[in-house]
C-alpha cells in the first residue's frame, strides 16, 4: 500500500509540475541529443583521427566548459537586468545549433577548438537564463521536482543521441562525419520548440528592479547561505572532471571503438532515472543529506574506476558516476534557486557556472596531466581525494546553517514567493 501512494504521489506532482517547465526539459533533450551524438565520439575521433594527446583533450574540454561558464556570468545578469529570460535562451540554443556544422566540416585540431569554443559561448548564454527560468516558472513546494524532471529529460538526450551514434557508426563503417551531419537536425528541432512552446511568465509585481547585477552590493544581496553552496560546489567540481576521461578509461579496458558511446548511455540513463526522484524527494527531506549520499557516491566511482579490473567493473564505476549526479547536479540548482533573491536568480546562477566552470578547467587539465604521467588510476584517486574534500565542507555548511534545505517551502536564506507560469 505504502508502495502503490508512493507512485501515485508521483504521477500527481508530474501532473501538476508547470507545462513550461515540461516544454524546457524537452529542448534540452534535443539539444543534448545533437551535443552528445558528437561529445560522444570527440575524444576518440581527437587522440584516433587527429592524433591529440590526453593533455590536448583535457585542455579543449576544460576551456570549452570554462567558456560556457564565463559567459553565463554576463547572460545571467543580463536577464536580470532586462527581466526576461526566454530571449536570451532563444540566442544560446540558436548559436549552438548553427555551430553544430562546424564540426564535420572541420580540417584541423584547430578547427575543432573553434566549433567547441563557440557551441559552449551558445550554452553559457542560455545555461543561467534557462535555469533561472525553470525557477521562476517552479512553485516553490515542486521546485527540487521541477530541477529534477528538466534535468531527467535533459540526460534522456546525453544517452539517446550516443546511441544514436552507435547505431549510425555501425551503419556507416565508421564514419565519424557522416554521424556529426546527422547531429545538426535534432539540434534545430530544439529551437523550433523553445520559440514556439515556451512562455515566460510575467514579471511579480512590486519586485525589485535590478540596475547593476554584478555590482558588489547586489552580489552581497545574495547571501552567506548561497555563497556557501557555491564554495563546496566548487571544491566538488574538482573532482568531476570532463566525461571524456570515462570513455577513454573504458576503451583502455579494451572496449572497442564503435561501442564507445555506450560509457555515455550507461552513465546517463542511470543519471536520467534518478535526476528526478532525487528532486522531488529532495522537496520533503533535507536535500544537504542527499547531497551528502551524493558525494559518498562519488567516491565509490572514483575506487571503482581507479581498480576496474575489467570492463565489468568500469561498467560498474561509470554506472555509479551517473548515480552520483542524479544525486546532486539538480539539487545543486535547486540549492541556488532556494538561496538566491527572486530577482537575482539569474545573476546567482551565473556566479554558481562560473565557479564551477572555472574548476571543471582546473579539474580537465589535472585530470589530462595525471593521467599522461602517471596513468589512469591516479586522475580517479585524485577525484576520490577532491570529494572528499567538499564532503568536508558539506558538513561544515550544515553546522553552519542547520535550517539550509530542511523546508523547500521557506528556504533559511530568502523565502522565496511562489511564481507560477505555463507554457503556450
Amino acid at each position: 500500500m505504502k508502495q502503490l501512494e508512493t507512485a501515485e504521489t508521483t504521477r500527481t506532482r508530474l501532473v501538476t509540475i508547470p507545462a513550461g517547465i515540461w516544454a524546457l526539459g524537452f529542448v534540452s533533450l534535443l539539444m543534448d541529443v545533437s551535443s552528445e551524438m558528437i561529445h560522444a565520439l570527440l575524444p576518440v575521433y581527437l587522440v584516433t583521427v587527429m592524433g591529440a594527446s590526453m593533455v590536448t583533450v583535457g585542455t579543449i574540454e576544460g576551456i570549452a566548459e570554462a567558456t560556457a561558464a564565463i559567459t553565463k556570468v554576463f547572460s545571467g545578469a543580463l536577464s536580470d537586468w532586462l527581466g526576461k529570460r526566454k530571449l536570451l535562451a532563444v540566442i544560446g540554443y540558436g548559436l549552438a545549433a548553427l555551430t553544430k556544422p562546424v564540426f564535420p566540416l572541420a580540417s584541423s585540431i584547430g578547427w575543432l577548438v573553434a566549433a567547441r569554443f563557440v557551441d559552449r559561448v551558445g550554452k553559457g548564454i542560455r545555461g543561467a537564463p534557462r535555469d533561472a527560468l525553470v525557477a521562476d516558472i517552479a512553485p516553490a513546494d515542486a521546485r527540487g521536482a521541477s530541477f529534477g524532471l528538466r534535468q531527467a529529460l535533459d540526460t534522456v538526450g546525453a544517452f539517446v543521441g550516443p546511441l544514436l551514434a552507435i547505431g549510425l557508426m555501425w551503419l556507416t563503417a565508421n564514419q565519424f562525419r557522416t554521424v556529426f551531419w546527422v547531429a545538426v537536425v535534432p539540434g534545430l528541432l530544439a529551437v523550433v520548440l523553445l520559440v514556439t512552446a515556451v512562455r515566460e511568465p510575467a514579471r511579480p509585481t512590486g519586485l525589485r528592479e535590478v540596475r547593476a547585477p554584478l555590482s558588489l552590493p547586489e552580489l552581497k544581496r545574495l547571501g552567506s547561505s548561497f555563497w556557501l553552496v557555491v564554495g563546496v560546489a566548487t571544491v566538488f567540481t574538482l573532482a568531476r572532471f570532463s566525461e571524456a576521461f570515462l570513455i577513454l578509461r573504458a576503451q583502455g579496458m579494451g572496449l572497442p571503438i564503435g561501442l564507445v558511446p555506450l560509457v555515455l548511455v550507461v552513465m546517463n540513463v542511470v543519471y536520467s532515472l534518478s535526476a528526478y526522484p532525487a528532486g522531488a524527494l529532495s522537496d520533503r527531506v533535507n536535500r544537504l543529506t542527499m547531497l551528502i549520499l551524493g558525494f559518498l557516491i562519488l567516491i565509490a566511482a572514483d575506487i571503482v574506476l581507479a581498480f576496474p579490473g575489467n570492463l565489468a567493473g568500469a561498467a560498474l564505476g561509470v554506472g555509479l558516476w551517473g548515480l552520483h549526479l542524479g544525486l546532486t547536479q539538480g539539487l545543486l540548482a535547486t540549492l541556488v534557486a532556494d538561496t538566491a533573491p527572486p530577482e537575482l536568480r539569474g545573476t546567482a546562477f551565473g556566479m554558481f557556472n562560473l565557479s564551477t566552470g572555472l574548476a571543471l578547467l582546473a579539474a580537465s587539465l589535472l585530470a589530462g596531466t595525471l593521467w599522461d604521467f602517471f596513468g589512469p588510476r591516479m586522475t580517479f584517486l585524485a577525484g576520490a581525494g577532491f570529494t572528499a574534500l567538499a564532503l568536508l565542507g558539506l558538513g561544515l555548511v550544515r553546522w553552519l546553517t542547520p535550517t539550509l534545505g530542511q523546508d523547500a517551502k521557506a528556504p533559511a536564506a530568502v523565502v522565496t514567493p511562489t511564481i507560477t507560469g505555463s507554457a503556450g
